[in-house]
């Protein structure tokens, strides 16, 4: 399908626009507040709404199928077995079924009573969900008719648990193939918080736009206190006066994805002197969507792109169009 005239229009501000960038707003998971997260209802949900990017995570199945999760193993908050049970405790990791065997699992509702469950009261449960293939959100966008969707990808990867995943490089590569087999290197973003992926990527495919995302957890040194933290891929943020924007630059980054609480007027300064993009997770209150806008960042993830439309309009700020579309 054809992308709709408002979608073309809202894509050529954000290309053909010299030095310019449309902000770009990210549905976290989807739209995480609204419905199961990473889903395929989901997805549609934050397309019918209208986003700039679709912020998704993978795993790998042990038959080599990209899927979209967020975690390695089955979340037991998230995921029920065959007849309906919830999940006893932590579930198997992805890497270790099939897509066959995982297909078996309903993933459209958070336990009740978790506390998972708690931070998203208005999520609508779906039943009879099941985690979706990598293929199939992008078939999803096609159907919608939008051609001006962006997808952000992540590799759920840590480097303490090795044996969860595939390597970083397999992993990176098997991402690489299928952005380039759909023919989206340039409508989408591989990001990481484990940078060796984001490494590889750069490595063999050039063309595609990684985005190295932050936290307190993957910055702190090593074990010893005084090597790098073992999430950055050698690289020493002591050796960039602590600066992330810095350190990003300096691993072959433009874009910079840090916890939103990262985000300050000094780390803005030094972003925009190493001109490096700012695009910061997961902001969701009016107040912190608002600060972060008016700190001057590039865009934002959220898991209530609806809040973030009422912000942005409020301010005056253009709007990515809506496309409606069912799974």
């Amino acid at each position: 399908m054809r992308a709709t005239s408002a979608a073309v229009s809202f894509l050529l501000s954000m290309t053909l626009l010299p030095g310019a960038h449309a902000f770009d707003l990210q549905g976290h998971r989807g739209a995480r507040g609204l419905w199961p997260e990473n889903t395929l209802v989901a997805f549609a949900r934050a397309l019918t709404l209208g986003v700039t990017t679709l912020e998704l995570d993978l795993a790998m199945t042990k038959d080599g199928v990209l899927v979209v999760s967020h975690d390695p193993h089955l979340n037991r908050d998230i995921a029920r077995g065959p007849e309906g049970d919830w999940l006893p405790g932590p579930g198997p990791a992805i890497f270790s079924l099939t897509a066959a065997e995982l297909d078996r699992y309903d993933v459209g509702r958070l336990r009740p009573g978790s506390l998972y469950a708690a931070q998203f009261p208005d999520q609508t449960p779906v039943d009879g969900v099941r985690m979706p293939t990598l293929a199939a959100v992008f078939a999803l966008a096609r159907k919608a008719g939008n051609g001006a969707v962006r997808f952000n990808v992540e590799t759920k990867i840590r480097p303490d648990r090795p044996d969860d995943t595939p390597s970083p490089e397999a992993f990176a590569d098997a991402v690489v193939k299928a952005v380039r087999e759909a023919g989206l290197t340039g409508r989408a973003t591989i990001q990481s918080f484990d940078w060796r992926t984001l490494l590889h990527v750069q490595k063999v495919a050039p063309e595609i736009v990684t985005v190295y995302l932050t936290e307190d957890e993957t910055i702190r040194p090593g074990p010893d206190g005084k090597s790098p933290s073992p999430w950055l891929a050698g690289l020493d943020p002591a050796r960039h006066e602590g600066s992330l924007p810095r350190l990003v630059r300096a691993a072959g980054g433009s874009v910079w994805s840090p916890q939103f609480r990262q985000v300050t007027p000094e780390a803005m300064k030094e972003a925009r002197a190493q001109k490096v993009r700012v695009i910061p997770w997961t902001a969701n209150t009016p107040e912190d969507i608002a600060r972060l806008i008016d700190s001057g960042v590039d865009g934002l993830i959220t898991d209530r792109p609806d809040v973030a439309r009422s912000v942005m309009a409020s301010k005056g700020m253009a709007l990515p169009p809506g496309s409606p579309v069912t799974p």
